[in-house]
């Protein structure tokens, strides 16, 4: 079995910047498992419910020819649970969690990905609001 890597993320207003992430995700191994946001999750951590619901979202997600499971995630502090219940050895993020899940190494590589210059998903809902 090689190696399954796993990460986080919203995933609202889908934009390239995301499609970017997630393959970078998936060439660090032979399967990559993608934990969604779900809604409420979402409001907590921004204040702010997503676009698309969490059922969108994962839809959109689970089309991607690179990813090869997916999930809601439903708590933050659940890291742990969900790398030992999808047997992940790699957990990825942006760069933008850089350090904050380095407690995690006692169970998997953990590795932060510089994200897209320029895309946001907040940037392009401010955007759409001034239309």
């Amino acid at each position: 079995m090689g190696n399954r890597v796993i990460t986080f993320g919203t995933f609202d207003v889908f934009h390239v910047g995301h499609v970017n992430i997630l393959e970078k995700c998936s060439q660090l191994g032979s399967e990559l498992i993608v934990g969604v946001s779900s809604d409420a999750l979402n409001f907590k951590k921004k204040n702010r419910y997503p676009v698309y619901d969490e059922y969108s979202r994962l839809k959109i997600i689970k089309s991607l020819k690179f990813v090869n499971e997916v999930f809601i995630e439903e708590s933050l502090e659940q890291k742990r649970h969900y790398i030992n219940y999808y047997r992940a050895n790699i957990l990825a993020m942006g760069d933008d969690w850089e350090g904050r899940f380095d407690d995690l190494r006692d169970i998997c590589e953990v590795t932060y990905f510089p994200r897209t210059p320029s895309i946001s998903t907040t940037e392009i809902i401010e955007i759409a609001r001034k239309l």
